[in-house]
């Protein structure tokens, strides 16, 4: 996952390999260095008011003045955000207009009834107080972020695995400002009100936020972004970038892309389609590249990684 200083900096956390990555753009070329390593899935990192945060599974980090100071020692936060540690923990983390750092918790499991700690997406203020729950109900959210026009949370959830091959879908969500706290369904309804065939119980979906539209089965819908510039043609304003890593479980491919999707500000009227592809063949039922995070640059173009690669790419356009 990908976060951007104010002087340009991108830094890279990672899930599998333990690594945060400092890239620097020299114009013509581009340098990087390790950050941090030797962590456990260091894979969340935000950027706000000259600070890095940096927050792992079990632990949480805040670089001050990283860009100017690049040999700056971390402060160490982790007793102050008190996380949880689990399965689909690893974290996705940015600031919200509010100024305030909003972290997912996943579900400990594939499928099961988790406690009341896990399953949610937070908020806190910067120093880890004042938490506060936005949403629950999510199995798994490794991407979100925040209406140009509303300020309000939208997020991508992966769907429960071994349930079926065609579902239930990963799904894209919105947080109303006036359904803060909301439940969206895990583990008892998936996808657009699919019940769940292990935690069986009374009308399921009975009071879910169902969300704004589905990403696919197993797509593993991941980073996801609002395009603000004015690189793109005008019919992407305000629309919405998302990485699909691809799926791993699933006899037929799906996903490996950077899909749009188009929705209103109130979340109807969704449409995806892909916009990225490329990196699997359909036919042949293989892939070599897996897009996890988008990230816009202020001249208006778009940075996606792959994780299979270790690459990052920059898209731009051209009349």
């Amino acid at each position: 996952m990908m976060a951007r200083g104010a002087k340009g900096t991108i830094w890279a956390g990672t899930r599998i390999i333990g690594r945060v990555y400092e890239i620097k753009d020299k114009g013509g070329s581009r340098e990087h260095r390790i950050l941090a390593q030797k962590l456990t899935q260091p894979n969340g990192v935000a950027y706000l008011g000259g600070s890095l945060y940096v927050m792992a599974i079990n632990r949480v980090f805040r670089y001050d003045d990283i860009e100017d100071n690049p040999n700056v020692k971390p402060v160490e936060l982790t007793a102050q955000f008190k996380l949880p540690v689990g399965h689909h923990n690893w974290k996705f983390i940015a600031f919200g207009p509010d100024s305030k750092l909003y972290v997912q918790v996943g579900a400990p499991c594939n499928i099961c009834e988790p406690t009341e700690e896990f399953a949610q997406i937070r908020r806190y203020t910067a120093d880890g107080s004042n938490m506060e729950v936005m949403a629950r109900g999510i199995r798994n959210s490794v991407g979100f972020d925040f209406h140009p026009k509303t300020g309000e949370l939208w997020f991508t959830d992966n769907g429960r695995d071994w349930m079926d091959e065609n579902g239930p879908q990963d799904e894209l969500n919105r947080v109303s400002k006036n359904k803060i706290g909301a439940f969206y369904g895990f583990p008892y309804c998936h996808a657009n009100g699919v019940p769940d065939k292990d935690f069986v119980k009374k009308d399921p979906c009975k009071g879910v936020t169902l969300p704004v539209a589905l990403m696919g089965p197993h797509a593993g819908a991941l980073g996801m972004r609002f395009y603000t510039g004015n690189m793109f043609p005008k019919q992407y304003q305000d629309t919405i970038f998302v990485a699909r890593r691809g799926s791993w479980n699933r006899n037929t491919l799906f996903g490996f892309d950077v899909a749009n999707v188009k929705a209103t500000p109130d979340g109807k009227n969704a449409k995806v389609t892909p916009f990225m592809t490329g990196f699997m063949d359909p036919k042949e039922n293989k892939f070599w590249g897996r897009p996890v995070d988008v990230l816009m640059l202020p001249d208006g173009s778009m940075l996606v990684s792959d994780e299979q690669n270790g690459a990052i790419y920059r898209v731009s356009y051209q009349k």
